[in-house]
């Protein structure tokens, strides 16, 4: 063998073996608390790659680890927040931006959260961009949506496939079934109509169709959460053996059944007290400071009692805003339950609703623990809701949510005792994340950057859709999705493919306006999987479809940049009885309702949208067909 290639050699084995020195990482000198709930203990922690490979006192440190030494500090397994939503923005001034929202967890040392905010296209780019490093963050659970007609989740205007809507044991499997092709981390039910007192009670899911989506879920190896807030619903949902129920019971304070019947099922508890209490405007902090996107205030908050979105009702039924009385009542059923349940031995784990105005992503699920502890568990016990709890809630416990052998290395380090002084729980001095120890003044950093975070954009073909296909979805592969305003009393669309000739179909949009002061109905199509990914189409000049109607309508085109509430690009077009070509030059789109004015570029655009809208109570059509576009 020659000298060269020898010499070579060596040089690629000794660089191997650095990079295997590098990877073992010993945390000596702290106190560890485990995430089981025992008490916590002086220890060593041995890191090799992604995983722990040794806890315990007295352990022989490799020579080549690098050492860190967390004499007086302690260490806990990396947090969890089982009630998130990421693609919802926690201040009104800031475009909502899942990818800082994932760093704020990071920052915060929140190494795993389940988002309760998509649909089942979303799953496999926020899954590839996550893989493929365009989007660091924590281990990222995603949930499917069910709830019943006129219930909590249906109100925010949005598709059906978004939030299935049941009223049947049937429909209740067919919804499981639907959803499983995409593989669904968690299934979320909204089984409470209960309102806080604040306004009129939507409806709730019959015990029957919960027990059947529970059975359908688990018997394909899906945990089901629940969105239940009053008292005989949490009966309910624990009778039909749900994991968790996910929001506190504020309407009463919790009776001996509910608690045996908890107990009996193995039912968690997360109560989101961050959602729910009202904190004084002025609050503030180092860590809250760093995971603001700009521009914020960050005292300001709005009341939120609701989620998706979707601000809680400010009025009562008889139009006078909700009594401080009624929220103060709330607010002491929450505490008291948050006592008598832990009490009772009822398994807590750690939620925040973060996403909803005013509670922020990370910094709440921090502050969850303090409201907790509050609330009347032990600081140690409130860590472990936020660990080993929630690990086994979300059934990973054999890889995550505590700190021993073979677990991976998801871990905090803090500069104080949080098992003794929750308060401490903010000083955190390093997070790791599958070994790997996170840089936080780069992810502040990134947070700090004004504008949205960057995703690479992608191209598309010209041809949007013909509607001579038969999977249900756009010649680029995408669900078409109707959309209303907001409201139970929104406006009816029903669309479909329907014969335009003989052997050539077209789209069909048939709809029945509210008797809301602007009712409209959009038939939307996102131009990449879950308009998650931008869309470059700078290279095209126009769009062009078929038309049929009876008036005026409008084209809409939404982009990453501006993709904010009554905020997006637009133009308005007729169409008669007869069918006719439009050609709408994409230059001479108009900005409706700018918050910063952007002038249109087409590098990132998300979703292609026609609307119908018409006086209330009046009905309105359109029938589109070859929507492409054009050089």
């Amino acid at each position: 063998m020659q000298r060269p290639l020898i010499t070579l050699l060596l040089l690629v084995a000794s660089t191997l073996l650095i990079s295997r020195q590098e990877s073992t990482i010993a945390i000596i000198g702290a106190t560890v608390v485990d995430g089981t709930g025992a008490e916590p203990r002086a220890a060593t922690v041995i890191i090799t790659g992604e995983r722990i490979t040794s806890v315990g006192a007295g352990i022989n440190v490799p020579a080549s680890a690098r050492v860190i030494d967390a004499t007086g500090k302690t260490v806990i397994p990396g947090l969890f927040d089982v009630h998130t939503h990421l693609f919802n923005s926690s201040t009104q001034s800031v475009t909502p931006d899942w990818i800082k929202h994932l760093k704020a967890y990071l920052y915060c040392g929140v190494t795993s959260v389940i988002d309760l905010s998509p649909y089942f296209e979303m799953y496999e780019p926020v899954r590839r961009l996550m893989a493929g490093g365009v989007a660091l963050g924590p281990h990222v659970s995603l949930a499917a949506r069910v709830t019943t007609p006129g219930g909590h989740g249906a109100e925010g205007g949005r598709s059906t496939i978004h939030t299935q809507e049941i009223i049947s044991p049937r429909e209740a499997r067919a919804a499981v079934q639907r959803v499983l092709p995409f593989k669904p981390d968690v299934i979320k039910a909204f089984t409470d109509g209960w309102r806080y007192g604040t306004a009129p009670d939507m409806t709730s899911m019959n015990e029957d169709v919960l027990t059947a989506l529970v059975d359908e879920a688990h018997k394909n190896g899906i945990e089901v959460v629940t969105h239940t807030v009053s008292l005989e619903k949490a009966k309910i949902a624990a009778r039909a053996g749900v994991d968790a129920i996910i929001h506190g019971v504020g309407d009463a304070f919790a009776d001996n059944e509910l608690i045996q019947l908890m107990k009996a099922k193995g039912t968690f508890y997360a109560p989101t007290l961050s959602v729910y209490e009202r904190r004084d405007p002025n609050t503030t902090s180092p860590i809250l400071s760093a995971v603001l996107p700009p521009p914020v205030e960050i005292g300001n908050r709005i009341e939120s009692d609701s989620e998706d979105g979707q601000q809680a009702p400010t009025r009562s039924a008889s139009g006078a805003p909700p009594t401080q009385s009624a929220r103060s009542k709330r607010w002491e059923n929450l505490m008291h339950n948050t006592a008598a349940l832990r009490k009772a031995g009822i398994t807590f784990g750690n939620g925040t609703d973060a996403g909803m105005t005013g509670t922020h992503h990370g910094w709440a699920t921090l502050h969850e623990l303090q409201l907790l502890v509050s609330g009347g568990l032990t600081p140690l016990e409130a860590i472990t809701a936020a660990t080993g709890n929630s690990a086994r809630l979300l059934k990973v416990e054999s890889d995550r949510g505590t700190i021993a052998q073979g677990k991976l290395a998801d871990l905090v380090l803090i500069n104080g005792a949080p098992h003794q002084n929750i308060a401490d729980i903010e000083k955190i001095e390093k997070v790791f994340l599958a070994g790997k120890e996170i840089d936080r003044e780069q992810l502040a950093k990134d947070i700090a950057v004004p504008g949205i975070s960057p995703i690479p954009s992608i191209s598309i073909a010209s041809l949007i859709d013909d509607f001579e296909g038969t999977d249900g979805q756009s010649r680029l592969g995408t669900q078409w999705l109707e959309s209303t305003e907001s409201g139970h009393d929104h406006s009816d669309v029903v669309f479909g493919r329907v014969l335009r000739t003989k052997l050539n179909h077209a789209l069909s949009i048939m709809s029945h306006m509210s008797v809301q002061q602007r009712p409209f109905i959009r038939l939307s199509v996102p131009f990449s999987r879950g308009a998650i990914e931008p869309v470059d189409i700078s290279g095209y000049k126009a769009l062009q479809f078929d038309a049929r109607g009876e008036g005026e309508y409008r084209l809409i085109v939404q982009t990453r940049e501006i993709r904010v509430a009554q905020s997006y690009y637009q133009q308005k077009f007729t169409a008669s009885s007869s069918w006719k070509q439009v050609a709408i030059e994409l230059s001479s789109l108009v900005q409706q309702n700018p918050r910063t004015p952007q002038p249109w570029t087409g590098k990132d655009a998300q979703l292609l949208s026609f609307e119908v809208s018409r006086k209330p109570d009046a009905g309105g059509w359109l029938e589109v067909d070859n929507v492409k576009l054009s050089k």
